[in-house]
C-alpha cells in the first residue's frame, strides 16, 4: 500500500493553505496514495514563533469548515487523510490536534498533543493544553493507525503506548527546523536525533513510522527566524528510511508499506512478548 506525506512553505493565508493542501492531497491520490498526512498546523505559518494573542483567532472547532472540505475530499478520493489543526476546545481552551477521517468521510479519531515544548521560538506552552485523549490507534480502511505530533516524537512511551493499541504505523505531522545563528553542523546534529530517535521508535514497537515536515524560512517579530528543515520520511520496522523528501523543496512524499512485515516482525522479533513492567 502507498502512502503519502505532504510538506509545504505555508503562507500567511489560511484559505490559501488548505487550497494547496487539498490539491496535494488530490495528487497524491491520484498518484494511488491510501492515507495521506499533513504536516504540523498546516493551516498557518508557524505562529508559536512568537507570543501573541492574537493568533488564537486562527483556532477552529472541530467539526469545522477545514474538517468538512477535507472529510468531502476524503470520501471523494476514498483515502485517509490525516490533518493537524488548531483546536478550540472552548472555555478559551486550545490544543494541537490531528484528526483521523476514514476513507467513509467520516471522522474516525482525534488525537490532543500530549507533550508541549517550550523553547526559544517554539513557545507552545502559551498556546496549547496538553492532550486529554490518551494513546489510542485508529481503526481505518486501510489500517490501525497510531497519530502523535512533533514533540511527541522524542518520548519513547508514546509510541508505545499507540503500538500497544494496535497500531500498525505511526504517524507524526511536525514543524521542526533550526534557529537562525545555529552552525550547519548543529543543525546537522539536531537533524540526525530527530530521525534517528523516531527510527528507534519503529524498531521497539516493529511498525512503520511516517513523519511529515514544513519547509520554509519563517521570521519572528525580533528578527529571528526558523529554517524548518523538511526531511519528511517513513521508516520501515527495521528502521530502514524508505523514502526521504528535500531539506528544502515543497513535495509529495511516497513510500510503500507492508503489513505482513509487521507482523512478521513482531513474530520474530517479539519485543512485546518479552517486555516487563511499565503496565
Amino acid at each position: 500500500m502507498k502512502i503519502a506525506l505532504t510538506q509545504f512553505a505555508a503562507s500567511e493565508n489560511p484559505a490559501d493553505n488548505l487550497k494547496k493542501q487539498a490539491e496535494m492531497i488530490s495528487s497524491a491520490a491520484s498518484d494511488g496514495a491510501k492515507i495521506v498526512c499533513t504536516q504540523e498546523l498546516f493551516m498557518s505559518k508557524y505562529f508559536c514563533i512568537d507570543l501573541d494573542a492574537g493568533k488564537f483567532g486562527l483556532a477552529e472547532r472541530i467539526p469545522s469548515p477545514t474538517t468538512d472540505t477535507l472529510c468531502s475530499l476524503a470520501k471523494k478520493l476514498d483515502i485517509v487523510i490525516i490533518a493537524s489543526l488548531f483546536e478550540s476546545r472552548g472555555n478559551e481552551i486550545y490544543h494541537n490536534t490531528a484528526v483521523t477521517i476514514d476513507a467513509d468521510g467520516k471522522i474516525a479519531g482525534k488525537y490532543r498533543k500530549m507533550h508541549i515544548p517550550h523553547d526559544p521560538h517554539f513557545e507552545e506552552k502559551y498556546y496549547f493544553t496538553p492532550g486529554d485523549l490518551g494513546y489510542g490507534a485508529v481503526e481505518t480502511k486501510y489500517g490501525k493507525l497510531g497519530v502523535l505530533v512533533c514533540w511527541d516524537q522524542w518520548y519513547p512511551e508514546a509510541a508505545r503506548a499507540v503500538s500497544l493499541n494496535g497500531a500498525e504505523i505511526i504517524f507524526y505531522p511536525t514543524a521542526i527546523g533550526g534557529l537562525n545563528g545555529e552552525s550547519e553542523a548543529e543543525v546537522s546534529n539536531f537533524h540526525n536525533a530527530w530521525q534517528t530517535v523516531q527510527c528507534g521508535h519503529a524498531v521497539a514497537n516493529g511498525a512503520y513510522v511516517a513523519a511529515a515536515n514544513r519547509v520554509g524560512i519563517e521570521k519572528s517579530k525580533d528578527g529571528s527566524s526558523i529554517n524548518f528543515w523538511g526531511g519528511s520520511f517513513c521508516s520501515d520496522p527495521y528502521g530502514n528510511v524508505v523514502s526521504k523528501a528535500s531539506k528544502s523543496e515543497e513535495q509529495i512524499l511516497f513510500a510503500d508499506v507492508d503489513f505482513n512485515l509487521v507482523r512478521d516482525f513482531r513474530r520474530t522479533w517479539p519485543f512485546f512478548r518479552d517486555r516487563r513492567g511499565g503496565g
